[in-house]
Parts: structure tokens; C-alpha cells; sequence
């Protein structure tokens, strides 16, 4: 791991504050820096910066968050790696394709570090999930469905798909190390005209693998939940404030008119405890340190946006299927 107290924070919104209060367990936090005062005094006044200047001149400063809200993410990121500092960004990369593809070109022009928050991926349970797929545990893939609702937050700068659906795109991609051919997205504008609140997203993968993400903020219960069949197995994971539950179902009907399997088949799987948003940061700074490629580079964060871009233009043709054009590293 890096040198201790070399990472600068660039935004104490909700999301800020957890990494706050995570990068100070660490040990790993030199600065912090948020234009908004009040925001800003959420942190130690010893680690308070005055300007985003006195942060990135700073030549202790090895490696940046951002966690600022979306349309600042390029201005943020650019200028960052410009300093020559290492960087992660919070979801979603931008808010632009054209943006996020810039982001990853002067990350390797610059020969800097550029990860993308998609938390997800670090929880011990999408851990697990994600090696029982790899070893064939489940068998063939046949569909995977994730539902992530709530009631709130509302944002104005993004839509429901955008705040909420990266999370479970990035899952969908890693899992079944495919891409998705086409797509088509419904959703429904209920509080702000033009901005949606309710999204389903059907996508069609290689070999007639299907998946659908459901996502709401308006919804009167929190639900986080994914739900993988294979041939062989099913696995659901099911996300909540103690760490969230991976059950996998030791069978599924071989074939039409066979009976269900028993439900006292479904097993739960063991999984750390370990916080996602400490694993995320902790191999963020493994990768500082060896300069390695993290598991949501910039690569991946421009994967998800590109799905993200090819909904938002199916949402906008009411629905109409729509081909996502497959980038170089999927081809």
C-alpha cells in the first residue's frame, strides 16, 4: 500500500463523507477539499484544503477521489491526472461517452491510474458470485435479473438511470464476461418532465443469455437484489445493511413439465464481512502502488457508459431495440 496519508478527497457530499470517514480508518487521507464550506467543515480541520489548487500542487498528494457530483467528474479527473496524480472517480465515470473516452486516453497517455467506483464489484459477496460463475459452479449461463429500488434520493443532474443502473451494467459485464449485442429500455417520468424515475432495461447477450435491470426511486421499500440462472444453479444475492445474503439453489428443472426443486436445497453461501467501500479503496491503493490495471479502470467505467448511452437512446425511442456498439477491448 502506499505511503501513509498521500490520498486528497475532492468532495464531502452523502457519498464524500463515507469515504471520509473510511480513508481516516485507513490512515491514507492528506486533504480534503470541497467548494462548499459547510460541506468541508464535515472534516478535520487539520486536513481541510482552501483551494483545489493547494490540493493537486501539492506533491505529497500521490493519488485523488472524486467523489463530486457527476457533471464535474472530466473537469475534476482531468485536472488531477494533469498534476500527475493517480485517480478515482466515483459512478457514473461522466455523463458523456465522449468525456469518460477522453478520461481513459489521457490516463494512458499520462501513464496515470484511473478507476471508476463501481462498488458493487468489491462487496465479498459479488466476489463469490463471480468466481461460482467462473468455475462453472452455476453451469451455462440462461438469464440474470437485478432489482435496485428505493425511495429516494432524487437528483436533479441524472435520471434514475444513470444514478442507479451503472452499478448493476458493471455486475451484468463482469459476471458473464460478454457484451451485450442489443438492448431495450422503458421508463416512466413521473416527478420532473423529461427526467426518468423508473427504468426496466432488457439486454440480450451471446449464446441467448438474457438480463433485465429494474430500477426506481420511487419505490416504497429498499430492494437491492440479483438473482443469476445457470443451467446447473441459481444463486440470488440480496444487499442490506448487515452485508446482504448469497443463497445458491442446488438444482433447477431439467426440463419442461419436471417438478421445481425443493427450496430446502437453497443453501446460504459464507462471505467476509468486510466493508465494499474499504475493499474498493484498498485495492485502489494496491494499484497505486503497483501500477497495475484495477478491476473498474477506465476501460470499464467507458464499457458501462456506453450501455448507459445506448438505454438512454433506446428510452428515447420509446422503448425501440437498440445495438450497443461493441468497444475495441470486448470485439
Amino acid at each position: 500500500m502506499p505511503p501513509m496519508s498521500d490520498v486528497a478527497l475532492l468532495g464531502l457530499g452523502p457519498w464524500g463523507r463515507n469515504h471520509l470517514r473510511v480513508l481516516c480508518e485507513m490512515g491514507a487521507l492528506r486533504s480534503v477539499w470541497d467548494p462548499d464550506a459547510d460541506a468541508l467543515s464535515h472534516a478535520p480541520a487539520a486536513l481541510r484544503a482552501s483551494s483545489l489548487e493547494e490540493v493537486l500542487s501539492d506533491t505529497n498528494v500521490r493519488a485523488v477521489v472524486v467523489a463530486t457530483p457527476a457533471r464535474t467528474h472530466h473537469a475534476l479527473a482531468s485536472a488531477a491526472m494533469d498534476a500527475g496524480k493517480d485517480v478515482l472517480v466515483e459512478k457514473p465515470l461522466t455523463l458523456d461517452e465522449g468525456q469518460a473516452a477522453d478520461l481513459v486516453s489521457r490516463s494512458r497517455r499520462q501513464g496515470r491510474v484511473l478507476m471508476v467506483g463501481h462498488i458493487t464489484l468489491y462487496h465479498p459477496a459479488i466476489v463469490k458470485l463471480r468466481d461460482l460463475v467462473a468455475s462453472g459452479a452455476l453451469g451455462r449461463m440462461r438469464y440474470l435479473y437485478a432489482n435496485r429500488l428505493n425511495l429516494g434520493t432524487v437528483r436533479d443532474e441524472e435520471d434514475i438511470l444513470w444514478s442507479f443502473a451503472p452499478h448493476d451494467i458493471a455486475v451484468f459485464l463482469e459476471l458473464l464476461d460478454a457484451w451485450p449485442g442489443s438492448l431495450s429500455a422503458h421508463g416512466g417520468n413521473y416527478l420532473k418532465p423529461g427526467r426518468a424515475d423508473v427504468t426496466v432495461t432488457h439486454l440480450e447477450f451471446p449464446d441467448g443469455v438474457r438480463g433485465h435491470i429494474f430500477v426506481s426511486w420511487l419505490h416504497p421499500v429498499k430492494e437491492h437484489r440479483l438473482v443469476v440462472i445457470g443451467d446447473r444453479r441459481m444463486a440470488t444475492f440480496t444487499d442490506g445493511p448487515d452485508g446482504g445474503r448469497l443463497v445458491l439453489c442446488e438444482g433447477v428443472p431439467p426440463e419442461r413439465g419436471a417438478a421445481p426443486p425443493d427450496p430446502a436445497t437453497a443453501v446460504d453461501v459464507p462471505v467476509a464481512s468486510s466493508e465494499p467501500l474499504r475493499c474498493e479503496l484498498e485495492h485502489f491503493l494496491d494499484c497505486v502502488r503497483s501500477r497495475e490495471e484495477p478491476l473498474t479502470g477506465g476501460q470499464h467505467g467507458l464499457a458501462v457508459l456506453r450501455v448507459l448511452e445506448s438505454a438512454r437512446r433506446s428510452l428515447r425511442q420509446a422503448g425501440g431495440r437498440v445495438v450497443v456498439p461493441m468497444l475495441e477491448a470486448h470485439a
